[in-house]
Parts: structure tokens; sequence; C-alpha cells
């Protein structure tokens, strides 16, 4: 089974949209697709009383409600916190021995299984260990997603050079715009990124609202981009 951890400069920058974006693709494509989270944080209550997690249901819809959410994310939290912060609200002890055997189930069931993580790549995911530390277990190539907005340089940077000196491979970066209007900085960053981190910047998606997952530009993107990763 082979995998691909996308990680974030930061939350909030388009990890999960980038995960169903590239899972719907690579199905289009006939592959076998998994997606996983080691855990999540941050429920949401429906008018009827429905507790969901937002960026689980679009992993979900992602692969066609094909597997189960525990499946997809065996620990779902309810505060909107750090995960260990999170998990001691409701009495639970996180480890990395259980968020990597929840990785196990897949490897019978697909092709390439897309790991996404929690918010930044030095993101608290136990109460001493971060995303960083789960990434190393793995061994998974990383993909990182980067907001399209003045700063990404610097972040972008940052986290492609820990992730490196951690021992792990960049498989590149893609720009995600989590705001309709991009300032003028969008016009250089791409390049700035390449140049100055020797990586290549594989896409660079237009603002998508909510949680749609495949408008017209985003789609020829995502397919670029899912090129560029398994050909």
């Amino acid at each position: 089974m082979q995998g691909l951890l996308i990680t974030g400069t930061d939350t909030g920058v388009g990890k999960t949209h980038v995960t169903a974006g590239l899972a719907a693709a690579l199905r289009l494509r006939g592959m076998r697709i998994g997606v996983y989270k080691p855990v999540c944080s941050g429920a949401e209550r429906r008018p009827d009383g429905t507790v969901v997690w937002p960026d689980l249901e679009q992993l979900h819809a992602a692969v066609d409600r094909s597997c189960s959410l525990e499946a997809i994310c065996p620990t779902r939290l309810m505060a909107p916190l750090a995960p260990p912060v999170a998990a001691r609200q409701e009495g639970i002890e996180l480890s990395l021995e259980q968020m990597t055997a929840g990785i196990d189930r897949w490897r019978e069931h697909c092709d390439l299984l897309l790991v996404e993580g929690v918010g930044g790549w030095l993101c608290p995911l136990t109460s001493t260990e971060t995303i960083r530390d789960f990434a190393r277990r793995l061994e998974f190539p990383v993909l990182v997603v980067s907001a399209q907005k003045l700063g990404t340089i610097n972040h972008t940077l940052l986290t492609v050079e820990s992730i490196r000196t951690s021992g792990l491979t960049v498989a590149g970066v893609v720009m995600n715009s989590p705001q309709p209007d991009a300032d003028i900085s969008a016009a250089s960053n791409a390049l700035e990124i390449e140049r100055r981190g020797n990586v290549p910047v594989l896409g660079i998606l237009g603002h998508a609202p909510g949680e749609e997952l495949q408008p017209a530009a985003t789609l020829v993107s995502m397919v670029e981009l899912v090129r560029a990763l398994v050909e």
C-alpha cells in the first residue's frame, strides 16, 4: 500500500479540501483510494441534534461513503482544540500506537492511502508528540498545503525545512486560497517558494466556498496534481 501524508502550514489552509479533491480525482482514474485522519477535534451539532465533524463529512463524501467514519477517523473529539487538550476534557489518552493501528485496516482495501494531518506540521497530537512524530512512523512522502496569501513564503519554507530535517521526503507544495480575494503576493508566492525551497509547487487552487469539492478550475488543477504525484 502506497501512502501520502497531507500536512499544512497552519490550520484552516485547506488540507481537507485538497485531500478530498485528490481522493475524488484519483477515484475517477480507477484507483482504489483510502482516506485517513488519525484524530479529529471540533464537532458541530446540526439543528436535528446530529453531531458531525465537517472535515470527516467532506472526506467521507470524497470516497462516495464507501467506508465507515470509523475507518476514516477512529478518534473523534468534541472540542475545537488541539487533540490532546480536547482529549483530556473527555478523559481520553491519545497514543501514536492507536493512531497508526487505524492505518492497518486499510492495507488490503486500497492502492493509495491519503492521510490528512491535524493543524500544522508541529501541531500537538498526543501529550508528548506532534504530527511530525506521527509522520516519522509512517515514512510516507509529505505533501504541504499552504495558504495563498502574504506570509506564506516564510510559513511554507519553515515547514519544508522541518520535514526534510526529519528525514522525510517532501512530495511538493499545493497552494490553496482559503479566502475569495487574493492579495498582491499571489503573483510571486509560488515562484519564490520553488526557488528558495527547491521544492515544486504542484498546484495553485482557487477559492472554493464551503465543502464544494470540484469547481471546474479546481478539478483541472487536481488532475494535474494527481499526475505529478502518481505517474
